[in-house]
């Protein structure tokens, strides 16, 4: 596999996707990680530096242990990583006077493995405020732009390479030939990583960490967990003990679709719990959203545990953990901090006592969504668009009562319906109906009506941190309005959201 040492940039998983889009298997560690605790070393042929936050030269600057360079292995620096690299073999590093932050012209100077059929101009994104001002020992300069006269360098018996740009974006229209260069004929990495040998592979970790015990699972009908929940059947049949709690915050039709699709996996090893009655009491009445959050988090976990207590000899919780969670929980031990602690099913690890299980710990979305289909999942839950925790009580302004509650489904759903017949439902991150705490006046068969205002979302995002609003075709927006009006009773209005992210958010809760 290739080793990612992360040090802090905001592209370090963009690294990760590139190489695993080649079907060569790679992980991420913090940056500053002992050598001695990174599992598998002998299994690793090449080291990525990543770029970063901070200048090598600052007082806090994050460094990579001292012994990676005497590995013998092939080793790719990258912006940060790169002068990390010139520092080690005594380079210099200093503030530049001009940064370059976009689009550059870099210049290939000199024949280089690492750029092998490139042309001698090349488009590459840089994002720097710091350049290397003197050549370390044993290298050469390979590249260059305006602002950057060792825009790359090598040392080609070692087998070591530094860019200031970052070829993992799409802005730099060569970079992933780059880094094919340096994982396939300087790594010589083989494209060997599928997901037919990581079912096959984890299937066996599984059965030798759980080792005959039962395991037990939170079950959503979302992607993670489903997929998660799928993995692990494969693996320990009957002893996966499935719970689905019915709070009444789903989509409509949601648990009627779990009972179906998971029934035929599971059996009777799948607990439908009816909880709607319990979580609207304990809603009654609210209307703060951290508070409502809050109160669905707990109850769910009270159900929950009270279920789990029903069967006897449970050692194991199965957690649908993705990757992009485990980075983001991750940071090196510097000035930055994680960009979020991840717990995947809020506050059940530490109540229940269980020790935790994650199949998905090292997959990205897409790749989650890929071993759903090798595992035999229906495309009505690998593609269906990301869905809050806490449902639809994020999406119901004010207080959730059962009527609001009848009205958002009914509207939400007829949402769903118009975006997939239109063949848009897979090309955007998440589309969906919101019912506004305000009631408004209008005029239906000649009367005057007062009733609900819906409002329709519909973004684009690629990690849901930043998000744009689509511009759904005015026909398509006319018959989601038409249709909500006329058959979903105690609504008069639908209007449209087109607020970014930021300065809003997606949810409107």
């Amino acid at each position: 596999m290739i080793l990612i040492l992360d040090f802090g940039s905001q592209y370090t998983q963009l690294i990760a996707r590139r190489i695993r889009e080649e079907k060569v298997y790679c992980e991420i560690y913090p940056g500053n990680k002992s050598v001695s605790e990174i599992p598998n070393l002998e299994s690793i042929n090449g080291i990525i530096l990543s770029g970063g936050y901070a200048s090598v030269y600052s007082k806090n600057a994050p460094f990579a242990d001292i012994r990676i360079w005497q590995l013998g292995l092939p080793i790719l620096g990258i912006c940060y990583g790169m002068q990390l690299i010139a520092q080690n073999f005594g380079g210099k590093i200093a503030s530049s006077k001009h940064r370059e932050f976009g689009v550059a012209k870099v210049n290939i100077k000199n024949k280089s493995e690492l750029f092998k059929n490139l042309d001698s101009t090349e488009i590459l994104w840089m994002s720097h405020g710091d350049k290397l001002t003197k050549l370390p020992i044993g290298f050469q300069t390979t590249a260059k732009s305006q602002n950057s006269p060792y825009g790359a360098i090598e040392n080609s018996k070692k087998k070591i390479y530094g860019v200031q740009f970052h070829p993992e974006v799409n802005h730099s229209i060569h970079g992933r030939k780059i880094i094919q260069n340096f994982i396939f004929n300087i790594c010589n990495s083989k494209c060997d990583w599928t997901m037919k040998h990581y079912i096959v592979d984890e299937a066996k970790k599984i059965k030798a960490q759980v080792a005959g015990d039962k395991v037990l699972c939170a079950l959503s009908g979302g992607v993670d967990s489903s997929v998660a929940a799928l993995m692990l059947h494969k693996a320990i049949g009957k002893n996966l003990f499935c719970v689905y709690v019915d709070h009444g915050l789903q989509k409509l039709g949601e648990t009627q679709r779990v009972a179906k699709i998971f029934g035929k996996f599971f059996k009777e090893n799948l607990i439908m719990v009816d909880a709607k009655k319990m979580f609207l009491k304990k809603l009654k009445g609210i209307v703060d959203p951290e508070k409502k959050r809050k109160i669905i988090g707990h109850t769910f976990i009270e159900v929950f545990d009270r279920e789990a207590k029903k069967i006897k000899g449970i050692k194991y919780l199965l957690q649908g953990t993705i990757y992009p969670d485990v980075i983001e929980s991750i940071s090196i031990k510097g000035e930055k901090s994680p960009i979020k602690s991840h717990h995947n099913v809020g506050g059940l690890p530490e109540k229940m006592k269980l020790k935790l299980v994650e199949p998905l710990k090292f997959l990205f979305k897409d790749e989650v969504r890929i071993l759903g289909k090798e595992l035999g999942l229906p495309n009505e839950i690998i593609d269906r668009q990301p869905f809050p925790g806490p449902g639809l009580a994020v999406r119901t302004l004010g207080e959730v009562t059962s009527e609001k509650l009848e009205i958002l489904k009914a509207a939400d759903d007829i949402v769903t319906q118009e975006i997939k017949q239109s063949g848009l439902y897979t090309k955007i991150w998440q589309s969906f109906a919101v019912i506004l705490p305000v009631k408004t006046v209008g005029i239906m068969g000649d009367a005057r009506s007062y009733e609900y205002a819906i409002v329709l979302r519909a973004v684009n995002s690629q990690d849901a941190m930043t998000a744009n609003w689509v511009e759904l075709p005015y026909e398509l927006l006319g018959k989601i309005s038409s249709r909500v009006i006329n058959e979903v009773k105690g609504v008069n209005r639908v209007v449209y959201d087109i607020s970014n992210k930021p300065p809003a958010t997606i949810e409107w809760e």
